[in-house]
């Protein structure tokens, strides 16, 4: 009997730490406590705040000496301040913001800390000591803040966050009563460099409102940091109003109110000051942290911009419904039809634009139908409202729908309402409501070529049973960065376009995956896309590649096997291997590799800009590679160019003389990267032919060329050779 007690108290023990965890965040949050936590009053000499953060000079990391008397605290150096911040919500991660008052603050500061839940231990309020021996004063972003010097640091200037263990070590909360933070009022007029002294304090700012773009969404998507602007004061210029100062609030993905909508009224902003500058020469962007959402009191109406109410409540009683087919029917001739009836349509989301194939639109689908939607933003698919899968409701009313090449849309107008097109992204409030519903998956119809008609123009469909066409095969989904069709057929010899923005990743930022790069599947099986039309013509739209799910033999039976590599190079490591050959022949600048903007992804890199343009002529020559017996073969490369200048040149030899001028070269039709605008859009070669080569030994040459008008960076990434 008493085991058997014991067992139910277990079990009421377990029921009720269920409960009390499994509560759901109301955003009220409870005093830590901090009991167990050692507290500490120091009694070393104490560094104000400004000649801290004066030791950063020359964008150089200073380092405090080391404590060479442990034992002895009075030539211990300190910053003594209150907490300003709490990570209690998320908002704010591996950062502990003070200032160097509980109110009236002269200057804040920045600690960056390799810790989460500091909140517990420093709560806000709280008046801590850091000890200054052995950190150092750095900066990110042009912010002065204080961290470690670990070497593992990227620039002279940067700072590592104190490692948690260490933590306890340099930060103590004293042992007197934790104090109420006073926000310091200021304006967006006040954000200006001599006030620089004030970022890391928590400070107010009044009679301000979140922008037209911000208004019914959330603080941020799932797991994703993301700015909203914030505005304050309106003029009206020709007939436009905007705001008279902004500033930027950055909000954390992972905080615990990441999914609430921000608040659609004006008022007070509470929140820590601080900002982002990406080199001391660029323009400062000031931003704000929310500590938590109930220190912003904003839901007064009229707001600065006009709206006299909030614009984020949907009432459908107040609306009439209507199919995804009667929309479209509303669409009268070739003209655009504005809608100005009362009307709203609920439909799910079936493709948007996660891996930019499609671009500032998306598609939703009801029982009826489905149709394109034309929004002037991009990244939609960050917005909750956008998520694949999410009902959405849109209210119609002044929006138009036009038959555009076949294919019925909706959207606005623009351009003083002479073309048709994009919803702005500052209207966006005014006509898409988040349903409030979880995703629910998105069942594609299943379809033949030949029974596609104008009905299932919008649908996510599903064909089966096709390949890409003979002449398709062996090439990559775009050619560089254009948008590319490839011909998709059934067994029985019907086609349909498959439409391919080169433009598109469909990998991850850290592992990027381009169309132009990215060969076609050689098999037969699935089609999952959105079906389209342009001039009668069908095409598909998928929204990754593994809508194309071809690995079954092809109609013949065969099974293609695409070229091997025999031959790669991805600089990986950094610095050319013996398998190349550098050849200056004007010029100070040579071919090397970076990684910049990469990490741990180096490249080959050309460049003939030192402090001014040079003339360069430089190569960067493979090693002989043998085709003997081969019967096909390609080289393949990716390629980056940055600013104005000569085009690079991509050669090939099978009797290189190891003299430049001597060698007889041969001109390849490789296709590389023009946008001169940019640096990232990584352009695929495409599969170049080396048959002019079958039977001999290869080499691939790039040559850089660059005058005293004009030098372009050029790089070069995932060089491939392959022959069967």
């Amino acid at each position: 009997m008493k085991k058997y007690t014991s067992i139910l108290k277990y079990i009421f023990v377990i029921i009720a730490s269920l409960y009390i965890t499994g509560c759901v965040h109301d955003d009220k949050y409870d005093q830590p406590n901090l009991d167990g936590f050692d507290c500490a009053d120091k009694k070393g000499i104490v560094v104000p705040f400004a000649d801290v953060k004066a030791k950063y000079q020359n964008s150089t990391t200073y380092v405090f000496p080391e404590d060479k008397t442990p034992n002895d605290e009075s030539d211990d150096l300190y910053m003594v301040g209150y907490v300003s911040s709490t990570d209690e919500t998320g908002n704010i991660y591996k950062t502990i913001y003070i200032q160097d008052a509980l109110q009236n603050p002269t200057h804040g500061f920045t600690i960056s800390v390799d810790a989460v839940s500091t909140y517990t231990r420093y709560p806000q309020g709280s008046k801590i000591y850091v000890k200054l021996n052995g950190l150092a004063v750095g900066a990110y972003g042009n912010l002065v803040q204080l961290g470690m010097k670990t070497g593992a640091e990227t620039s002279a200037g940067a700072v590592s966050r104190i490692p948690e263990k260490q933590v306890p070590k340099f930060i103590f909360r004293s042992c007197t009563t934790r104090g109420n933070i006073v926000p310091k009022v200021m304006t967006m007029s006040d954000m200006v460099a001599s006030n620089d002294q004030y970022f890391g304090c928590l400070i107010q700012l009044n009679d301000v409102e979140f922008d037209g773009r911000a208004l019914c969404t959330t603080y941020a998507p799932n797991g994703v940091t993301i700015d909203k602007t914030i505005g304050e004061g309106w003029t009206v210029t020709g007939g436009v109003g905007k705001y008279t100062k902004t500033a930027i609030v950055r909000n954390s993905g992972f905080a615990s109110f990441a999914n609430q909508l921000l608040p659609s009224g004006k008022g007070k902003f509470v929140g820590i000051y601080s900002k982002f500058q990406s080199t001391p020469t660029s323009t400062v962007t000031y931003q704000l942290y929310v500590n938590k959402p109930t220190d912003l009191d904003m839901n007064k109406f009229p707001r600065l911009d006009g709206l006299t109410s909030s614009p984020c409540d949907f009432n459908p009683s107040t609306l009439t419904a209507k199919t995804v087919a009667e929309l479209k029917q509303m669409s009268t001739g070739t003209n655009w039809t504005q809608i100005t009836g009362d009307f709203y349509v609920k439909a799910q989301v079936v493709a948007n634009d996660e891996t930019g194939n499609l671009y500032k639109y998306v598609y939703i689908e009801d029982a009826t139908g489905g149709i394109r939607v034309n929004i002037n933003k991009v990244n939609l698919y960050l917005d909750n409202r956008f998520r694949l899968g999410k009902d959405v409701n849109i209210k119609l009313k002044n929006l138009y729908v036009r038959n555009v090449s076949g294919e019925i849309q909706l959207g606005n107008l623009f351009n003083n309402n002479t073309q048709f097109g994009q919803i702005e992204e500052t209207d966006m409030y005014k006509y898409f409501f988040d349903t409030n519903t979880a995703s629910r998956p998105v069942v594609p119809t299943e379809r033949t070529i030949t029974q596609l008609t104008t009905a299932d123009v919008g649908r996510w469909i599903k064909i089966k049973d096709l390949q890409f066409i003979d002449s398709d095969l062996g090439k990559t989904y775009t050619d560089g960065t254009g948008t590319t069709n490839r011909t998709l057929q059934d067994c029985a010899g019907n086609q349909i376009l498959l439409r391919t923005s080169g433009l598109a990743d469909f990998g991850t930022s850290a592992a990027p995956k381009k169309p132009g790069s990215t060969e076609i599947e050689g098999g037969k099986g699935d089609v999952y896309a959105i079906a389209s039309i342009f001039n009668g013509t069908y095409q598909l739209w998928i929204t990754k590649l593994a809508n194309v799910d071809l690995d079954n033999p092809r109609c013949d039976g065969s099974i293609y096997t695409p070229i091997p590599t025999i031959y790669s190079e991805s600089f990986a490591s950094g610095g050319f291997s013996t398998d190349w050959t550098t050849v200056n022949v004007t010029g100070a600048q040579v071919w090397g590799t970076s990684n910049q903007g990469n990490g741990t992804n180096y490249y080959a890199m050309m460049n003939g800009f030192a402090s001014v343009n040079n003339a360069n002529e430089d190569w960067l020559i493979s090693k002989a590679v043998s085709l003997v017996g081969k019967t096909k073969a390609a080289v393949s490369f990716t390629t980056d160019v940055r600013y104005a200048g000569n085009a690079l040149q991509v050669y090939a030899t099978d009797n290189f003389t190891g003299n430049v001028a001597t060698t007889v070269w041969t001109l390849l039709p490789a296709t590389l990267d023009t946008n001169t605008g940019a640096f990232g859009d990584w352009v695929g070669s495409g599969n170049v032919n080396l048959s002019a080569f079958l039977g001999k030994n290869v080499r691939i040459a790039f040559k850089y060329t660059s005058t005293t008008s004009a030098a372009a960076t050029w790089e070069v990434d995932d060089f491939k050779i392959k022959a069967q």
